[in-house]
């Protein structure tokens, strides 16, 4: 299953939770209005929630989400390529020749 997802260069629910969390905390954080640290705080406090509800501390899970907006809150890309879903080209090493 893997590596037909590999092959077709389908994201995993993580690549897309990760994304969507860059995305959203980056959105939010350059807005400029009020509305944007209110909204992270809102979803902040949902994710805390949800994540006390399945058992976690709910100061180590605002730790965790603080640090994660720090990190993303400038808007910067902050994920590498995936060097392994490159598609290379016939003749290149590792490329398929029947293309």
């Amino acid at each position: 299953m893997r590596d037909k997802a590999k092959d077709l260069r389908r994201p995993t629910r993580d690549d897309v939770a990760r994304m969507l969390l860059w995305k959203t905390i980056s959105d939010g954080h350059k807005s400029g209005d009020v509305a944007g640290p209110s909204f992270l705080e809102e979803v902040a406090r949902d994710i805390v929630i949800g994540l006390e509800a399945q058992g976690f501390d709910e100061r180590e899970s605002y730790d965790v989400i603080d640090g994660l907006i720090r990190k993303y809150a400038d808007g910067l890309f902050p994920f590498r390529p995936k060097r392994h879903l490159k598609r290379n080209e016939p003749g290149e090493p590792g490329g398929d020749p029947s293309r």
